[in-house]
């Protein structure tokens, strides 16, 4: 199943994808809360009143004419983690890491997977990093890696978009990671039935149709299961948390010379059984400054 959020005629909701429709779950099901981390935690049940919907014939608007938002469009929280694969370790001149080095994104970077990114007025170093990322869908803790895929919702795609030269100059990377627009999802949420094992994906990273970075997540360090089992470790995950697993080789700032992205730029990333996102870089407008 994929679950999407999606803005038709002005008003937000939720639904499930089927082909070239989708269904509206606030008119399938009314009742049924119509904001992804409501609808989460709603648990198993809404979940199966999604599925007997989406089965139906009617309640649905053609793909093509409703504008598809990020997924969660205010998670609790948007986890990530660096150098988790051995080709971007590589790249990048640094020692494999033996713990997962996680850091967060500033939830308000969270964009649309067809919505511009920002070149900011402040950084022109900017990168792109394909990634597979994943949703938490049941509040939980202490979850052992053999129990770690009944806690996850689904798969999604995110651009990890970084400002290096922010990244650089901080202890942490939070601010190199959060600038507004620098958190592109979607397009949807895939169920895990339908993904399947997500160890097994191909990733794809197009900048104006050139490929910049190809791998599979069998290459991952750290893989999803093991990240929800140290993550859970230490605090308790709630529905809707999004994490992103990290990038492979290909990143703008390892290139000689760095080839950062420039206004007019796109980047497609595109993984295996999810779908694919595609985002055009522009100047950071001029109303994003205090008036």
């Amino acid at each position: 199943m994929k679950l999407a959020t999606f803005n038709y005629q002005g008003h937000s909701r939720i639904g499930v994808v089927t082909e070239d429709s989708i269904v509206d779950l606030e008119l399938a099901v009314p009742g049924l809360p119509t904001e992804m981390t409501a609808f989460l935690a709603a648990g198993a049940s809404a979940l199966e009143h999604a599925r007997k919907a989406a089965s139906g014939a009617g309640n649905r608007v053609a793909l093509a004419k409703v504008k598809l938002e990020a997924p969660v469009r205010r998670p609790p929280e948007f986890l990530a983690i660096g150098l988790n694969y051995a080709d971007h370790v590589q790249e990048t001149g640094m020692e494999k890491p033996k713990f997962p080095i996680f850091f967060n994104k500033q939830i308000t970077c969270v964009n649309g997977p067809y919505d511009p990114i920002h070149l900011p007025r402040a950084s022109h170093a900017l990168d792109y990093e394909g990634e597979l990322g994943f949703v938490i869908g049941r509040r939980c803790r202490h979850v052992s890696r053999d129990r770690a895929a009944e806690v996850i919702a689904g798969y999604l795609i995110v651009n990890d978009v970084s400002t290096r030269d922010w990244q650089r100059r901080s202890a942490t990377m939070t601010l190199g990671k959060s600038f507004d627009t620098h958190g592109p999802t979607g397009p949807w949420i895939v169920t895990p039935d339908e993904v399947g094992d997500p160890h097994t994906l191909e990733l794809h990273t197009w900048v104006n149709g050139e490929q910049r970075q190809h791998s599979n997540t069998r290459n991952l360090i750290f893989d999803c299961f093991s990240i929800v089992e140290t993550l859970s470790t230490v605090f308790t995950l709630e529905p809707g948390l999004l994490i992103s697993t990290g990038t492979p080789s290909g990143v703008a700032a390892a290139m000689k010379p760095p080839q950062y992205l420039k206004a007019g730029d796109v980047v497609r990333i595109e993984i295996e059984r999810i779908g694919h996102i595609e985002n055009k870089v522009i100047d950071e407008p001029a109303d994003t400054a205090m008036m």
